[in-house]
């Protein structure tokens, strides 16, 4: 067995790490009681694959990646979850007188030792990454990951009891019996299964990948995909049949894509399911969108706003005319910013409007239009039948082309006050892209009000957020965080607990950049300014960029540096 000390010191004469590193890993090893290759790489100083390669040469071991092995269900059922989390290890495969198992540390012999005395069988251990091994480990092993696991178990599917639900392509005709109970088929049993715990995650997308080997199931979960099952190849036909049959879809047609809707009602939910699946080269790949019904409309406070940016929201909001854009990629809460607006201004003495493609909730006291473009219901059609509705206020869901771009600022010139979305970079962008669709400088000016662009950032799990040791001060300030700031800021992020799903975050809030059309910026787009001119001008107007509104909630301790360099494009020169 090799000993930290001389470890190390292999890995300094292989000049993949320098003393001083080698020093700074004992002393972090020590305080934190980690393995002396796990503080180097949690240190940075050592890339995992860099040594995984490098143990594998030194111990004559094969290292291999974990990304697309699948782990055999008899192997994770002898290894229990704690030991494999104690010894950073994850059983991949079975036979009569012998165990496979991935290992990130091959001189852990106590590992081995309890590894061959839990299966009684003799151990072949293979190096992986270690992060590779934790997240194989979450995915077998961790709470309901675990419990979905088990239904792919044909004999665990025909015996287990669950949660009842009711699923109908349109409950208003039919409603089908569709509980987990012993008498369903197993891929009836899977799918809802699927939707139970789908909903309890509050996942927003649950995607079914097919691969020669399995079906991958992975759920979005505040903006990012996590593995949470692997379907064995016997049911890859029956999956998306099954779908497809409860989503009003052809359930012969496999060769074009096709789209469909349904909705699961649990014994407190009522879930609309927008299904859209996709001809792949090894099977259709399944997308579904789920849209929760019964969530109550975040208040605008809610969201993430600073009071400032509030304020000028509300301002440009509460306006009897004009037009109010919101701009950002799909996934960063647009929709969400304007039904909670919406919400605030519904009352019993305005008319609200709405066109929508979809209709993602439903408002009470609100007339929402849902767009069917195969019978020449578009949002340019609708948009002008609704002026003849006598409406106070008007949502356009997406402003796509010139004449609904142009039917809708001519509506906010007429004494309407229209909100709609827009997919820019930032707020200045869209001034550049309603030019770009023909729409009239002097149009622009006279009926837009305000302009945000928006993203979501996830926020640390309260329960589990602790100091990151790992930020350092030039990381914060080239992350464009104010140098008296970087000195005194306190890094934190989430270890990852139960009550996150071992992610370390838990729910997401805006960052924002919000741009009042001041008569300086309105002079710079009859001028024919560019988007950048533009911006510059914004910023000296007191606008706060993306970036800027990030940083802030980093400083706070609200998110963490990756969250905001992922999520906001870096300023660079214009705010210097």
């Amino acid at each position: 067995m090799s000993a930290p000390g001389k470890l190390g010191e292999l890995l300094v004469s292989q000049r993949l790490i320098t003393s001083d590193q080698l020093k700074d890993a004992m002393e972090f090893r020590k305080k934190n009681d980690v393995r002396l290759g796990s503080a180097l790489i949690q240190l940075g100083h050592l890339n995992e694959k860099v040594f995984a390669t490098f143990l594998s040469k030194y111990y004559g071991i094969t290292a291999i990646s974990l990304d697309d092995m699948e782990v055999s269900p008899e192997a994770a059922e002898i290894v229990p979850k704690n030991l494999c989390e104690k010894h950073c290890v994850v059983p991949l495969s079975i036979e009569k007188s012998r165990l496979s198992v991935a290992v990130a540390d091959p001189s852990n012999m106590a590992a081995i030792d309890d590894l061959r005395f839990i299966a009684n069988r003799e151990v072949t251990a293979l190096i992986a990454a270690e992060s590779s091994i934790r997240a194989a480990i979450e995915r077998v092993y961790s709470g309901s990951t675990d419990d979905l696991q088990k239904m792919v178990s044909m004999e665990s599917l025909e015996k287990e009891d669950g949660p009842s639900i009711h699923v109908g392509a349109d409950v208003s005709s039919h409603e089908v019996e569709g509980g987990i109970s012993a008498g369903e088929k197993p891929v009836i049993r899977l799918i809802n299964g699927l939707f139970v715990e789908a909903i309890k995650r509050k996942a927003s997308d649950i995607h079914m990948e097919p691969f020669e080997a399995f079906t991958r199931v992975r759920f979005r979960i505040d903006g990012v995909l996590h593995e949470m099952m692997r379907v064995p190849p016997q049911m890859r036909l029956a999956v998306p049949a099954r779908i497809k049959v409860m989503a009003n879809m052809d359930i012969s047609e496999k060769r074009l894509p096709q789209d469909g809707r349904i909705q699961v009602r649990t014994r407190t939910k009522k879930i609309d399911i927008r299904v859209s699946t996709l001809p792949t080269i090894l099977g259709e790949k399944v997308v579904m969108r789920l849209l929760d019904q019964g969530t109550t409309t975040p208040s605008l406070s809610g969201l993430g706003f600073d009071e400032e940016q509030l304020k000028l929201f509300t301002k440009a909001a509460s306006q009897p005319y004009g037009m109010v854009l919101v701009t950002g990629p799909t996934g960063s809460g647009k929709s969400t910013t304007l039904y909670a607006a919406l919400s605030e201004l519904n009352s019993p003495d305005i008319n609200i409007s709405t066109v929508e493609d979809p209709v993602e909730y439903k408002m009470n006291g609100v007339n929402q239009v849902q767009m069917k473009e195969s019978i020449g219901l578009s949002f340019a059609s609708a948009l002008r039948s609704l002026l003849r509705q006598d409406p106070d206020i008007i949502m356009v869901g997406e402003i796509r082309d010139q004449e609904t771009a142009e039917i809708a600022i001519k509506s906010a010139l007429t004494g309407h006050m229209v909100f709609s979305t827009l997919h820019t970079n930032d707020a200045p962008s869209s001034i550049t892209r309603l030019l770009h669709m023909g729409v009239e400088p002097f149009l622009i000016t006279a009926a837009l009000t305000l302009v945000q662009a928006q993203r979501l950032i996830r926020v640390i799990c309260p329960k589990c957020a602790e100091p990151d040791t790992q930020v350092t001060v030039d990381e914060a300030v080239a992350a464009e965080m104010p140098k008296e700031w970087a000195d005194t800021f306190q890094p934190k992020r989430g270890k990852g607990c139960d009550h996150c799903g071992k992610t370390g975050f838990k729910g997401r809030k805006g960052i924002f950049e919000v741009m009042y059309l001041t008569e300086n910026v309105r002079n710079m787009v009859i001028k024919g300014s560019n988007s950048d001119e533009i911006k510059k001008v914004a910023i000296q107007e007191g606008m706060r960029t993306l970036r800027q509104d990030a940083i802030i909630k980093l400083y706070r301790g609200e998110t963490t540096l990756e969250e905001v360099v992922n999520n906001s494009r870096p300023d660079g020169d214009i705010l210097r």
